[in-house]
């Protein structure tokens, strides 16, 4: 089975009432339309993970980020491939404008107590656990 290697950003803030949360956003096309997942995407040949979530993130968000430590890495059978996910513990540079809807329909900002609210896409189920300790 083909494996995909991928890095995903959980972009972590504090709100206005001093509640962590991080950045869910929806995606807007293909079998999982209208699920949610956490920006990411592809490396690309020559690039760091980190570099490639600073692509990422710029492309789909139009926002820059600042790129921590990886906070787990997903291994996910899908029926036609094998997802190999590194998930970085992220926040928006300071500055910087929030963010722009690029290539996702929808996004939303998600605490500790809702962040099982919404229809996650099954790869990233595996992560909200580990997440939710860190909110």
């Amino acid at each position: 089975m083909k494996t995909i290697k991928v890095v995903a950003a959980v972009i972590f803030r504090t709100s206005e009432s001093g509640t962590k949360e991080i950045l869910a956003t929806q995606r807007g096309y293909g079998e999982f339309k209208d699920w949610w997942e956490f920006p990411g995407g592809k490396i690309e040949e020559g690039e760091t993970p980190q570099q490639a979530l600073t692509r990422e993130i710029k492309e789909e968000l139009d926002t820059a980020i600042s790129v921590g430590d990886c906070i787990g890495t997903i291994e996910y059978d899908y029926p036609t491939f094998h997802l190999s996910m590194d998930c970085f513990y992220c926040t928006l540079i300071s500055g910087q404008k929030e963010f722009s809807l690029l290539e996702h329909e929808n996004a939303t900002w998600l605490n500790a107590e809702t962040l099982k609210s919404v229809k996650w896409l099954p790869a990233d189920l595996d992560i909200l656990d580990t997440i939710s300790a860190l909110l």
